[in-house]
């Protein structure tokens, strides 16, 4: 049986504004060295071109931990984020990540709020499965869950296809 991403009260799937869920299945990677290309955030922009200016706001960095506090910008917009979830992989369990983000200095009662979910588990015969989900709430995710192509689905395909890339040719 395969894992689900753990959801935050008020960023249900299907009670949102916008939601978007993106998945691969990859032969010969595991959970571990795919985490390393997640986990630490320098290495983002060198396979995923929507992510720009990573900058963490309590000193720590360049890798995620429990409670770390960073902003960057993706799909136009400036995130500040909180990192709720952060568990590597380890005895059989998969790797969890998530972050509540929002739009940085945004005091807008209808401003973008969003919970990103990250979800990395080895399977049977060598393959590892690398799930990104995320929900959304505010003026902007309704834009977005509106337009065609979606910019979500479409944005975070390019992330996990590029994350599964650069944890290949690092093995290689």
């Amino acid at each position: 049986m395969m894992n689900e991403i753990i959801w935050p009260e008020g960023y249900l799937p299907g009670l949102t504004d916008n939601f978007a869920s993106n998945e691969i299945i990859v032969a010969d990677l595991t959970a571990a060295e795919v985490w390393e290309y997640l986990n630490n955030t320098s290495k983002w922009e060198s396979y995923y071109s929507n992510v720009a200016d990573i900058r963490f706001l309590n000193g720590s960095g360049p890798e995620l931990h429990q409670g770390a506090r960073f902003r960057f910008n993706t799909f136009g917009f400036p995130i500040e984020a909180e990192v709720l979830e952060h568990e590597p992989a380890a005895d059989g369990k998969p790797a969890r990540l998530a972050w509540h983000g929002w739009e940085e200095h945004s005091t807008d009662a209808d401003a973008l709020h969003v919970h990103h979910a990250w979800l990395i588990e080895d399977l049977p015969g060598g393959r590892v499965r690398i799930l990104t989900q995320e929900t959304q709430n505010g003026k902007d995710a309704r834009e977005m869950a509106a337009a065609k192509p979606n910019p979500m689905i479409n944005g975070h395909q390019d992330w996990i296809e590029g994350l599964a890339g650069a944890a290949k040719q690092a093995r290689a």
